[in-house]
């Protein structure tokens, strides 16, 4: 460890004078420069920071306003900076000049001034970065992503399963509007983008080709293709999934008469027929006079699809005219549950209400049956007219949705059984299957996508439905594995218009990935940060809690069980340490010495002080953010707890609570993000992962024979930051009920 020297700086400004004794505060570092300023922030107060640095300060400690803020202001090179929250957490958010508004002040500089000794600044790891970028699915999302990373200068690899590029757009005979009036269908204009990629130079297209196996990490990918049984290893950097979609399986409709007639037909068959630019009746060949388009179909319903697939009535409305352009008598009905045509699509909308051969009516479609004469009947209620109908048509349109082509979940499980058995019960072994010829496992790889090497499974995690599983609002793109990115429809259904643009930004997230991997620094949400974790081996029992608890499969195992890291993999969310009962896994700035440290810094008050002392612990993400703004907004909270920002609530180690309450701390708060279908939680699991782990908390407090009301695990969103102030408060007159930790003073 360099040694430190130490410069310590107060900030006055922003009412932090006014409320608590900066000269009493100064007292407190040891062996260190301290200095008052009343306005660090400015060019002046900046001077004076940069000053202690020429003067030979490698770490300072600027207790101020949140760290959240003036970022630029007081970042240095080769400086360890540690940013004390005297403002947000304690001069807003507590009564001036108070005894106990004092001692919190004092603890927050202690720990900061223990952290600012103990943590050192993170330096990047250094291995070669292939900067290639790999694309698998070359429809109109791939080809976008493909032409945009070349465009900025970077060599791609486009792999297609099919024989030609462009996907479903092969089949369309028209797209949606994209300029005014937008009423007008336009051309596809497929074959420039495909003559595009074909001629940039940049650009490698792989045809009638998949994805055997892709090994390593991010900027280190080896990437098998096969190509008609011939096998070519290349290496990328990052990697854009952009397999698209395949239409619901109207099989599963039975009462909408799919299996029963030749002429009900999905809107992607429909979509075939108009591209003959005749309409004939698919069971007989006769001339089709009425169709009918049955809206949502198996969407919307908790039976089959929950979700809306966003373009199927846009889609109706495109076939519609164009069938009404090739046939001018043709008569469409829309059966619809609700229509929806967003932004300047509602152009569209009018057009197909004014064609007065194109009825609307809102209604549940009851059945399909075959009818009289060769025709249909379709039964509807609760229409527009409040009654029920029946109508005939030539032809019946189901407006099926979208589901995305990614790998079954279950498929990731079966693959991994399978290799269990293989191995012959040998449990943590790593994952290689491109080095594996038994014969069982090559059903489980041929239903794969991207056939991953990782201990966790051979595709990215997906939800329910097979959607990519990551944190959907704050990092669409993002994949739980780093530097694969997903895009278009088989991240989140859409159009032409969207995957497109979809494909754009996945091929910017790659360029990030690898450009930042060159650096040695973290993509997301830890944004440039260079730390990554280190492992003492000799203590390491070869639990597995770190591989298994890793939401990102960062790492792999040898033949022993023993964990190998994947630097560029890592998300630096810290939450193998937090598993880690052994205490050998640490970063640079962020260990279990170093938050024990903190901890054990803080002044117990005698039990007969009748002050007790709470410990939070308290996500970055969400809640941090949140308590902030709680200060911004001069909501009070208890002036007994004091906050640890921790990555993630899952990187909390069960021994940082067990010396709390040897410490002395009455109660330990954990506050993370929310977890569950609608998480927040940056790091997908943690706050999950913490959750679970409330056992091993339990256990320990029975250990320790104090009750399990001392600690308390809540989730929050950025939002709820009203919420906060009211948690603390109740959780500090719980603690005030229950009484003092007796271990306080021990």
């Amino acid at each position: 460890m360099e040694q430190k020297t130490l410069s310590v700086h107060l900030c006055g400004g922003c009412e932090i004078s006014s409320s608590i004794d900066l000269e009493a505060l100064a007292q407190i570092p040891e062996g260190a420069e301290c200095s008052t300023h009343p306005c660090l922030c400015n060019d002046e107060g900046v001077g004076s920071l940069k000053s202690a640095i020429k003067s030979g300060a490698n770490a300072l400690v600027i207790a101020a306003c949140s760290p959240r803020y003036k970022t630029d202001e007081f970042t240095f090179d080769k400086c360890f900076v540690e940013r004390v929250n005297l403002r947000e957490l304690v001069a807003w958010s507590h009564e001036p000049n108070d005894e106990d508004t004092q001692m919190m002040a004092e603890d927050y500089l202690r720990m900061g001034l223990v952290r600012a000794r103990k943590a050192e600044l993170p330096e990047p790891f250094d291995i070669p970065i292939d900067k290639t970028i790999l694309v698998v699915g070359a429809g109109t999302t791939g080809i976008e992503a493909a032409t945009q990373a070349a465009r900025a200068g970077y060599e791609v690899i486009l792999v297609e399963k099919n024989s030609d590029a462009g996907g479903w757009r092969r089949k369309f005979s028209r797209v949606f509007p994209d300029k005014p009036p937008y009423g007008q269908l336009t051309e596809t204009n497929l074959s420039e983008q495909i003559a595009e990629i074909e001629q940039e130079e940049r650009i490698t297209l792989y045809t009638s080709s998949v994805v055997a196996g892709i090994s390593g990490q991010p900027g280190q990918f080896d990437v098998d293709i096969r190509t008609n049984g011939d096998v070519n290893r290349v290496r990328v950097g990052a990697i854009v999934q952009a397999t698209g979609w395949e239409p619901y399986d109207a099989n599963k409709l039975t009462h909408l008469g799919y299996t029963d007639s030749a002429d009900v037909v999905t809107n992607v068959e429909m979509e075939e027929m108009l591209a003959e630019n005749e309409l004939k009746r698919p069971s007989d060949g006769k001339p089709i006079k009425t169709v009918v388009f049955v809206q949502c179909a198996g969407s919307r319903d908790k039976e089959h699809l929950p979700y809306c697939s966003t373009v199927c009535c846009r889609v109706t409305m495109k076939q519609a005219l164009r069938a009404r352009e090739l046939h001018p008598d043709l008569q469409a009905v829309v059966l619809y549950k609700d229509i929806r045509t967003p932004g300047q699509y509602e152009d569209l909308y009018r057009k197909a209400q004014d064609d007065g051969g194109i009825l609307f009516t809102k209604g549940d479609v009851q059945s399909v049956k075959n009818g009289t004469d060769g025709s249909l009947s379709v039964d509807v209620r609760d229409t527009l007219l409040g009654e029920q109908i029946r109508l005939d048509a030539d032809l019946v349109v189901l407006a099926t949705g979208m589901v995305p082509v990614s790998a079954d979940g279950e498929a990731n499980r079966r693959y991994q059984d399978a290799q269990a058995v293989i191995e012959g019960g040998s449990t943590g072994a790593k994952l290689v299957a491109a080095q594996k010829t038994v014969a069982e496992l090559e059903p489980y790889v041929s239903e794969s996508i991207l056939n991953l090497d990782y201990r966790q499974g051979r595709d990215t995690p997906v939800l329910k439905h097979r959607f990519p599983d990551s944190h959907f609002i704050c990092f669409p793109f993002e994949s739980r594995r780093t530097g694969i990115y997903n895009a278009g429809a088989m991240r989140a259904p859409g159009d032409t218009a969207s995957s497109r643009s979809d494909g754009a930004g996945a091929a910017l997230k790659a360029i990030q990935t690898v450009e930042l991997a060159a650096q040695g620094k973290a993509v997301h949400p830890r944004w440039e940060d260079m730390s990554y974790p280190d492992f003492f081996f000799q203590r390491c029992t070869q639990c597995k809690r770190c591989t298994e608890e890793c939401p990102f499969g960062v790492l792999d195992e040898d033949e022993k069980g023993t964990p190998q890291l994947n630097p560029t993999r890592c998300r630096r969310c810290g939450i193998c340490l937090g598993a880690c009962p052994e205490r050998v896994i640490s970063f640079k700035d962020y260990s279990i010495d170093i938050v024990s440290s903190m901890i054990k810094s803080v002044e117990i008050p005698d039990e007969f002080d009748e002050k007790p002392r709470l410990l939070g612990f308290i996500c970055e993400n969400d809640a941090y953010p949140a308590l902030d703004t709680a200060g911004l907004k001069r909501l009070k909270h208890s002036p007994y707890i004091r906050f640890i920002p921790v990555r993630c609530l899952g990187s909390v180690n069960i021994v940082w609570i067990a010396d709390a309450f040897s410490r002395g701390f009455d109660g330990v708060l954990l506050v993370g993000c929310k977890s569950g279908d609608d998480y927040q939680c940056h790091f997908i699991k943690g706050s999950e992962l913490m959750g679970t782990r409330s056992d091993n908390v339990r256990e320990k407090l029975t250990q320790l024979a104090l009750e399990e009301e001392r600690v308390r695990i809540e989730e929050l969103s950025i939002t709820e930051y009203d919420r906060l102030p009211e948690i603390i408060n109740s959780f500090a007159e719980e603690i005030e009920e229950i009484g003092m930790n007796p271990f306080k003073g021990f």
